[in-house]
């Protein structure tokens, strides 16, 4: 294949070398400070764009790709509430759109398991629950994408529970689901749920040793994605 990297920060850099070590080409290397180079790129020549770049960047990126009929693989969070419009954008073009919060197999397990434990939970009575995530320093978001897919996926799951809260008020409130988001160096992710009562703590964490398993994740992804149509997800690749 041949890749468009539309971000060229340590994702990016983490898909190039993989990719290459795949076999795919890298038809260019898109960062803020480049962008202009767009206009010089054989857009028929690209077989998918892999976008990681900045939330204040990601909506323009994907529009530009979709526009020039190029498949879209992305994994910037921090601009979901933009997302239909992207969505409605793809499907208008007849485009490619595949969207996940976090490409690495062993999290998206992770989300199975959550959902699970969460109808669990949904039978008994006082326990809180609550989200905690850890990362590097240089995660710009907060909550990370990863762990607002765990809170809907909690929030779909336990009634009484109607929305997510990046705030410790959120413990003192019972139908909102706390976030809480710590920024250490060098933690690359973890993430923590947590069922707490006056008897227990119930626990699951995934705990990211690396960024590979995000940037090969992608590489698979953009991979599977060709000669597709449409809105996609990791449960379509994953077929859960």
């Amino acid at each position: 294949m041949n890749i468009l990297l539309l971000g060229y920060g340590k994702m990016g850099q983490l898909i190039g070398q993989l990719a290459e070590s795949r076999g795919h080409s890298i038809a260019g290397k898109i960062n803020i400070d480049n962008r202009e180079e767009l206009n010089s790129l054989d857009t028929k020549a690209i077989d998918v764009a892999i976008e990681f770049s900045q939330p204040e960047a990601a909506v323009a990126n994907i529009k530009w790709a979709i526009e020039r009929g190029i498949p879209v693989v992305s994994g910037t969070t921090g601009w979901l509430d933009q997302k239909p419009e992207i969505e409605q954008l793809t499907l208008a073009e007849d485009g490619t759109f595949f969207y996940a919060s976090n490409y690495s197999i062993g999290v998206n397990i992770f989300f199975k398991i959550n959902e699970f434990l969460a109808r669990l939970m949904n039978e008994t009575t006082g326990y809180k629950s609550s989200v905690e995530e850890i990362h590097h320093t240089a995660k710009k978001d907060a909550p990370s994408g990863t762990a607002i897919t765990l809170a809907e996926g909690i929030i779909r799951n336990i009634n009484g529970l109607t929305d997510w809260k990046l705030s410790e008020d959120a413990f003192k409130n019972e139908h909102s689901l706390p976030i809480t988001s710590k920024r250490i160096d060098p933690a690359p992710g973890t993430h923590i749920i947590r069922y707490s009562s006056e008897i227990d703590d119930i626990e699951i964490t995934h705990t990211a040793h690396s960024r590979q398993g995000f940037a090969l994740g992608a590489i698979l992804v953009a991979e599977w994605i060709q000669g597709k149509k449409g809105v996609l997800s990791m449960d379509d690749f994953l077929s859960f």
